[in-house]
């Protein structure tokens, strides 16, 4: 885990002064990723942990949610992934309905992400998705322009949250060239056991395996294979486990994975 540079002091709700340091912005370069405890203070956490668990609280599941899956991708529901662009749309874990389609654990523990425009439709999230402190970070990446597209919440939920697999970001934000870069939030600790984040160092100059593709006349969502290269083996990558107020920042051509949390304690994660 990265440590804040010389050039910064922390103040509580913010970097100040330099981002980062010479050698972070080398490894970043090098690596593809940087973490950086305590860029949120625990009182951004605890309102953002909040708002989440609002958001869930006030979620009606009905047979028209989806479920979420990234390994078997016909399970998705595009009309819900499309709609969720322009409101604040719940969908369930894998594992949270029976084959009747009910819910087989408590609603709290059901949702796998809450996606996928709450920087713009959620008061709380519109305010932790900005300000000086991330403006001076997009900055110090060489982010000339930044703009944000896209916002979720990830609770990989204790016992049945999903594994996900190896993808890069860039897949879903095709640019010339390629500059999505994600900026992820721990809301709560992210460990080995209940899922943390995994990655390859370096590997931020692979070519673009998927492009996700939207046919908008029949609305209808496709992965599209682009190039042929391997994803990683564990071998090859690294885990990020990080403590809440962390923030994960990695270039959308970086693959990265997490595994199924089988554990007692749920991965809150915002992403943008």
């Amino acid at each position: 885990i990265a440590r804040p540079g010389a050039g910064l002091r922390l103040r509580g709700d913010a970097y100040l002064q330099q981002m980062l340091s010479p050698a972070q912005l080398d490894q970043y370069r090098r690596d593809g990723y940087l973490a950086l405890p305590g860029f949120k203070t625990a009182a951004e956490v605890d309102a953002a942990c909040r708002r989440a668990h609002e958001l869930v609280a006030a979620f009606e599941p009905d047979a028209r949610t989806s479920r979420f899956s990234t390994r078997d991708r016909s399970r998705l529901a595009d009309a819900a992934l499309l709609a969720s662009a322009e409101a604040v749309q719940c969908f369930l874990e894998e594992e949270a309905l029976d084959d009747a389609g009910r819910l087989c654990v408590p609603k709290a523990e059901s949702v796998n992400k809450i996606g996928h425009a709450l920087h713009e439709l959620d008061p709380v999230f519109r305010a932790f998705s900005r300000g000086p402190a991330l403006a001076a970070l997009a900055r110090e990446l060489g982010l000339v322009q930044p703009q944000v597209w896209q916002s979720q919440l990830i609770f990989k939920q204790p016992r049945i949250g999903g594994e996900v697999g190896w993808h890069q970001d860039a897949s879903f934000f095709v640019t010339t060239p390629h500059t999505v870069t994600t900026f992820w939030f721990a809301l709560e600790d992210a460990t080995l056991n209940n899922g943390c984040l995994w990655v390859k160092p370096g590997a931020q100059h692979d070519a673009l395996r998927e492009q996700y593709v939207c046919d908008h006349a029949r609305g209808k969502l496709t992965m599209k294979p682009l190039d042929r290269t391997p994803w990683p083996e564990r071998a090859d990558s690294v885990p990020l486990p990080v403590v809440a107020g962390t923030l994960v920042v990695f270039g959308g051509l970086l693959p990265h994975c997490s595994e199924a949390n089988r554990s007692g304690r749920s991965r809150l994660a915002y992403t943008l």
